[in-house]
């Protein structure tokens, strides 16, 4: 049924509107507020705040590490999900400490109610559910939006965060529908708006899994996987007497498909929209339909499924691992041949949902966009996949946006800083022709960008900004200063040979001390831990906390590679510092290859690190711009003026 738009009127001005209310619309429009800016957030319903309609957990690889990044600029992701979490547990214990990752399952309901509770009590912030259907522009810049209902609201800078409700239609089997995510109302007439604009609009896809009432679900025949009974935090600022006791947390548990899962999905291929061509958008590599999984690793006998917990007052279940966008009557069938899940009853179908994305190729760093001045883009609006990824996006550009109302410089975290960084410049530089998913992988400076000593990397630029406390600065400063002395300490103290020294490294099967060693090199034999070297050495002046002694550990051990990967980012931060004039005229230069041509200047990259990290880009096309900017940019300016 066609809708008529209503009467347009003057709803008010603002320093800044943030458009959907999501991971990141939540952090943009906090991070906004938190600096002074009299904030707008528009949601499309007040019951979809930080609401989880995928996957009820925060964090993971790659992902841990980008909320607590989040944390120690300020944001709120850490802090809501410490007080929310049913159950927390560190992966990758047995390996390195760069792929070392948190995870928490969440109490969805919860989250999104905490978060929510915390928004309407933040200062300069208004929360409004409301449809946006078009953006005010004059002259190419951003100066408001426009609802449904007609409300013109006014804006210094606005961010747009709708993501999976861009003209979101469901899809499940046979049955198509226009929808947001979890049967919200869809935003069908904002994505016709950037159209309008000029902004490139491509279509991705997404889904979810069914859901089952836990009452039915055969514990017995499944694997349980407990949380940790070492106290962990997403947030820097959540004390050790705030986690929960094991006893108190939920257990997730494990289970797997198996050669009749198989044979039903194989059987049933031609109604799975997928194979069908009722899927036009591009689906998620490293979060595949299990229909997918089937069909591109048909040699695998069973794929894991996980167990998951919907909150502490629901007896969902989330079913991690068959996300589907099959008939509902095959996916009970899929269910059903599960072990542990042979009695189990859908409470939910599984659905995929297809959305719009605006190609991340069209934005600067700060993400905002190219087109549009003042115009601020973050999320799954930008073709990534997640709620951390999402949330990372959020707070930069609700800082940027929140700067840009305030007359500021704008804030941009390079590759070497931040995950956060590393999404960013990746999404803006390569763009992507799927959903982006964050991996470890993807960082080259992985060991420095370490879930451990987020606080130690970017709180202080938290502080800068305005978005963390005196007191929280002085804080972490004093316990940089710790660190650092105890490791000064090390580095000055000796172990002599002695008869404990010699039979703790016979036990170990080592060779002996032939003299003396200072205690900072015998912490890096592998069998060596700070608390096992305090028995050979005296115990530092000041008592070091758990979280402290993690980073002398790590910083000695690790020392060698450390040191290698800051001569690396010593030397991106000289290409960072050589700057691409925004107005260059690439066809002015002469030898581009064609394509390194083209890519130049869809990309327009604003530095030469930047520069060199598009495909299509090759050396000999880097050294030609280098010489171009030296000289004949500077003559070729001269003869234009």
């Amino acid at each position: 049924m066609k809708q008529t738009p209503g009467i347009k009127y003057d709803a008010g001005k603002y320093d800044v509107v943030v458009v959907g209310a999501g991971h990141a619309g939540c952090e943009a429009a906090l991070a906004a507020a938190r600096m002074g800016n009299e904030t707008l957030l528009v949601t499309i319903s007040l019951e979809m705040v930080a609401f989880m309609p995928c996957n009820p957990s925060v964090g993971g690889p790659a992902k841990g590490t980008v909320v607590r990044e989040i944390d120690a600029l300020g944001g709120q992701m850490g802090k809501n999900i410490d007080k929310t979490y049913v159950q927390m547990r560190m992966l990758n214990t047995g390996k390195g400490p760069a792929v070392r990752a948190l995870r928490a399952q969440a109490d969805k309901h919860a989250y999104h109610m905490t978060m929510k509770q915390t928004i309407e009590e933040t200062p300069h912030l208004t929360l409004r559910q409301a449809t946006v259907d078009s953006l005010l522009v004059e002259n190419g810049v951003c100066q408001g939006v426009v609802t449904n209902t007609g409300a013109c609201y006014h804006a210094k800078a606005v961010v747009l965060t709708v993501g999976t409700a861009a003209r979101g239609k469901i899809i499940i089997g046979e049955l198509t529908y226009e929808s947001g995510p979890n049967n919200s109302k869809a935003a069908v007439k904002l994505s016709e708006c950037l159209e309008n604009l000029g902004f490139d609009l491509e279509r991705f896809k997404t889904g979810t899994p069914p859901r089952i009432n836990g009452n039915t679900i055969n514990y017995d025949e499944t694997e349980e996987q407990p949380g940790d009974e070492t106290p962990h935090h997403f947030s820097f600022t959540t004390p050790d007497s705030d986690y929960l006791a094991v006893s108190d947390q939920i257990s997730c548990w494990l289970t797997y498909t198996n050669l009749t899962t198989h044979g039903i999905i194989r059987k049933n291929l031609k109604r799975a929209p997928m194979f069908s061509g009722v899927i036009k958008g591009v689906g998620p590599r490293y979060c595949p339909s299990i229909e997918d999984k089937i069909v591109r690793f048909a040699d695998k006998d069973h794929h894991q499924i996980f167990l998951e917990p919907e909150g502490r007052t629901t007896d969902e279940w989330y079913v991690d691992g068959l996300s589907t966008s099959m008939p509902e009557e095959i996916q009970q069938q899929m269910v059903h041949s599960v072990k542990g899940l042979e009695h189990a009853e859908l409470m939910r179908p599984g659905y995929a949902i297809e959305y719009d994305v605006v190609a991340p190729y069209q934005l600067k760093n700060t993400l905002e966009t190219k087109l549009v001045k003042n115009l601020y883009t973050a999320g799954q609006t930008n073709g990534t996949s997640g709620y951390e990824e999402a949330a990372g996006q959020g707070l930069i550009a609700g800082i940027n946006a929140g700067r840009r109302a305030l007359g500021k410089s704008p804030f941009v975290l390079q590759r070497s800083d931040a995950y956060i960084g590393v999404m960013i410049d990746d999404l803006v530089t390569k763009g992507t022709k799927e959903p982006y998913r964050l991996l470890t992988s993807r960082a080259e400076y992985r060991l420095i960008l370490r879930h451990d000593n987020a606080d130690l990397r970017l709180t202080a630029k938290g502080h800068e900004l305005g978005l963390i406390s005196d007191e929280r600065y002085a804080k972490l400063q004093e316990k940089k200063a710790r660190i650092d002395n105890e490791i000064d300490r090390l580095q000055h103290v000796r172990i002599k040979p002695n008869e404990a020294v010699d039979r703790f490294i016979e036990e170990h099967g080592d060779n002996q001390l032939k003299d003396a060693v200072l205690a900072s090199t015998f912490l890096k034999r592998p069998y060596v831990d700070y608390q096992t070297l305090l028995n050979f050495i005296p115990a530092a002046d000041q008592q070091l906390s758990r979280e402290e002694i993690e980073q002398v550990e790590i910083q000695l051990k690790y020392a060698g590679y450390i040191k290698k990967e800051e001569a690396r980012i010593a030397k991106l931060k000289k290409m960072e510092a050589k700057k691409i004039p925004a107005d260059i005229d690439y066809n002015d230069i002469d030898g581009l290859a064609t394509e390194g041509r083209q890519k130049l200047e869809k990309i327009r990259p604003e530095t030469m690190a930047q520069a060199s990290r598009i495909s299509g880009v090759n050396p000999a096309d880097l050294a030609i711009l280098s010489v171009y900017l030296q000289s004949g940019y500077a003559a070729h300016a001269k003869q234009t003026k």
